[in-house]
């Protein structure tokens, strides 16, 4: 079965930090690049990292670049969205996505997970 599942969403203050977990499963996503976006009430969904099959090579959006952190373990077969000095406008639903297929431009996976909501309060 193809899927992936993510945890971790829930409140935090402005400042404060959250993990988010994601668990694919189903042999596409192996030894694939993988990666998360979010979604604000009424905004596009919009990309937010990317990282490579072997976990070397990571790329961010500018407006969380410095902030957030993409890592995976494939031992655990997990990806994980690390995500520090939280704003109220990182408040969104954050899905995984995989595999991508595309670097440049980055290109959305076929996949994607049921979401986790993420909330900042000023």
């Amino acid at each position: 079965q193809v899927q992936l599942v993510e945890s971790g969403g829930g409140l935090v203050q402005a400042g404060g930090s959250l993990r988010l977990s994601c668990a694919p499963s189903g042999s596409i996503f192996s030894y694939k690049a993988m990666g998360w976006y979010r979604q604000a009430p009424g905004k596009q969904r919009e990309w937010v990292a990317i990282i490579s099959s072997g976990g070397s090579r990571t790329n961010y959006a500018d407006s969380v670049k410095g902030r957030f952190t993409i890592s995976r373990d494939n031992a655990k077969n997990m990806v994980y969205l690390q995500m520090n000095s939280l704003k109220p406008e990182d408040t969104a639903v954050y899905y995984c996505n995989g595999p991508v297929p595309s670097w440049e431009p980055v290109r959305q996976g076929a996949y994607w997970g049921q979401g986790t909501q993420v909330t900042v309060s000023s």
